[in-house]
């Protein structure tokens, strides 16, 4: 299963339970995992691979006798509670369904068959089980499970549960996510009571299979069985995981606290040492992030990742940081620059030709916002994979020219993509908001596609007026759209904001959508694969979380379907190079900014490691809470 992040506010906390919810998506393969032992079955005479983990490049980081992850500090203490923050409502723990606004945290209930770490990009790793087998075909996987598994209620984890869930998705999973898995699974056979076999379908990409298999989650059958539950309902029950914590208590839309579980059974686990180390996560909502930054300030919640460059350039100069109590720290972030943007409604008939597009992402000036808004501190995205060898630059290589040919010479794409330098965003002048020479550029362009400038100075098209509504829940928007707005206004656009309340915005953007541009995050893996098909493929265009845009294109839809079935890194490379190129080439978003670096403000009651793992900030796994500091902050009146 697969935890939408709907709104892009959510995918940074998500992002930060690093380590065991940190799941290796895409991570079977080719190669022989490291340590792996083999064996021929008599009945097959295939060779059989049985291996604690799987990468389909090199080695796995980590060995079979790992005693600890290299980042965590395995003699951290447990106790204490961290609190954050989140934004807007929420009315259901259920993260499987579209219907109602999910929780914070709800990734904290539930785990997987298997787990991926922040340091190996490529490793999928042994966490409900202690060994698979696959053959080297990749036509199925055995999982062999810990037969010490406990869900919350101290029953027993078995494959029955893991059989159960598989069809759970099917009757009542998210239709997107329900068509890869019947794409990728050809059913699973119980085979003991700690062993299941996951068989997969001819065409399933075998770099894929492993690791899709392996994000199978663990839901108790019997627990669904008798309180009825549904994955395709709002509930404010959690469903019953074997994770290390729990709902303790909540108040709708206000709090949510998660208690850790007693002699919880993954302890001692390898994986888990040195994580998992606070007593209680509480979440405080608030309606906004400048609400949530004075109730920061007043110690109503004790750890805030900063999203907000004005916040950290002028707000972190109040008393708690000069008492000492509070600690401010720019950390690094090694992961994939996040792809946020503007995204189209690309149903709408007004936005589907490219030059409206364009015309319009010509008038949103980066410079000027970074200088003026930002404080100089983000650099603007230019790509789905920022920063890592799957970014395309310059012109196309051999490699990609190769893979780009066909789709070309089936007139999908034009053949500038063959000699064209990759698409990035125009270079405004910083001094003003509105840069004159992109003004004109657009200008021309709507010219072309037939939206001329009336006497009231606003473009018109066989009697249409060319409007574009930015939809925002975020009161921090208005002073980074605003301006947006009024250069979109002097090119003839009738142009505007409307900031509606949380529950509306998620509404607006269920199916049938309706909204004109909205801020979207496109976050994307290191190894990309089959979930591509819902962030940009034609199938799920009218209904997709992901595809929220509706894009469909029919040599996206191909190059998909080439970096899915890729099997070598070099290979990989070469496909989301030529994949990322052609995305850029669409214009169907106007890329915004990216941070390379977590800016964090905490009460000095926590610790983390000195140096962190490239992929996770980690603060709700393995940081930990200082007990006697703790009690100094309570003491001196800090919170």
């Amino acid at each position: 299963m697969i935890k939408d992040q709907r709104c892009s506010a959510k995918v940074a906390t998500n992002a930060q339970n690093a380590g065991l919810s940190k799941l290796g998506l895409l991570l079977a393969g080719s190669v022989l995992a490291f340590g792996a032992a083999t064996l021929v079955r008599a009945e097959s005479h295939e060779e059989i691979t049985v291996s604690h983990g799987y990468t389909n490049f090199g080695e796995l980081k980590y060995g079979p006798d790992m005693v600890h992850l290299d980042y965590v500090n395995p003699d951290a203490p447990k106790g204490g509670e961290i609190s954050v923050w989140s934004r807007g409502t929420f009315d259901t723990f259920n993260a499987y369904t579209r219907a109602g606004s999910v929780a914070a945290g709800t990734t904290l209930l539930h785990e997987s068959i298997l787990a991926a770490t922040a340091d190996d990009p490529y490793g999928s790793y042994c966490y409900l089980c202690t060994t698979m087998e696959y053959p080297e075909s990749l036509d199925w996987v055995i999982f062999n499970l810990r037969d010490d598994v406990e869900f919350t209620d101290g029953t027993l984890l078995t494959a029955e549960d893991l059989e159960f869930t598989y069809h759970l998705i099917l009757e009542q999973g998210l239709p997107e996510y329900v068509t890869v898995v019947e794409d990728y699974l050809d059913g699973v056979e119980v085979l003991g009571p700690h062993r299941i076999k996951f068989y997969f379908t001819e065409d399933a990409p075998r770099r894929d299979v492993i690791g899709f298999a392996g994000i199978t989650r663990a839901f108790s059958k019997a627990w669904f069985e008798e309180t009825g539950a549904r994955l395709d309902e709002s509930t404010d029950v959690p469903f019953m995981g074997t994770a290390a914590y729990v709902v303790g208590s909540y108040d709708t839309n206000r709090q949510v606290i998660y208690e850790r579980v007693p002699d919880w059974w993954g302890e001692d686990l390898p994986l888990n040492v040195g994580q998992n180390n606070f007593d209680t996560i509480r979440y405080e909502y608030f309606t906004d992030s400048a609400a949530a930054f004075e109730g920061f300030k007043a110690g109503e919640y004790t750890f805030r990742q900063e999203n907000s460059s004005l916040q950290w350039a002028t707000g972190y100069d109040f008393s708690a940081i000069d008492n000492g109590w509070v600690n401010v720290e720019e950390l690094p972030d090694g992961s994939i620059g996040t792809a946020q943007a503007y995204v189209f409604d690309l149903r709408e008939e007004r936005f589907q030709d490219p030059k409206v597009r364009e015309a319009i992402g010509l008038m949103y000036n980066f410079e000027w916002s970074n200088e003026t808004l930002f404080y100089g501190l983000y650099a603007r995205v230019e790509s789905f994979w920022q920063n890592t060898d799957l970014q395309a630059r310059g012109v196309p290589s051999d490699a990609e020219r190769e893979i780009l040919q066909p789709f070309v010479d089936s007139g999908l794409l034009d053949v500038s993509i063959l000699t064209d330098e990759a698409v990035v965003p125009p270079v405004s002048n910083p001094s003003r908001p509105t840069d004159r020479a992109n003004l004109r550029r657009a200008s021309a362009l709507l010219d072309e596609a037939g939206w001329v400038a009336g006497d009231d100075g606003m473009r018109r098209k066989d009697g249409e007026l060319l409007s574009l509504e930015f939809l925002t829940y975020s009161p921090s928007s208005d002073r980074i759209v605003n301006p947006y707005v009024e250069s979109l206004r002097r090119l003839g656009v009738d142009a505007s904001m409307n900031r509606v309340d949380f529950a509306q915005y998620v509404e607006r953007l269920d199916a049938p959508a309706d909204f004109d541009i909205i801020t979207h995050s496109m976050t994307q893996g290191f190894e990309p694969g089959i979930f591509l098909r819902q962030w940009f493929g034609s199938e799920t265009a009218e209904d997709s979380s992901r595809n929220v845009m509706g894009l469909q294109n029919e040599a996206i839809d191909g190059l998909i379907t080439v970096v899915v079935n890729s099997e070598s890194l070099e290979d990989l490379t070469a496909a989301a190079n030529a994949l990322d190129r052609v995305l850029r080439a669409e214009q169907f978003w106007v890329p915004q900014f990216y941070n390379d670096k977590h800016f964090v403000a905490y009460y000095d009651m926590y610790e983390h490691p000195e140096t962190l793992p490239p992929f996770a900030l980690g603060n709700l796994s393995f940081w930990w809470y200082n007990a006697e500091r703790a009690e100094e902050l309570k003491a001196a009146g800090a919170f």
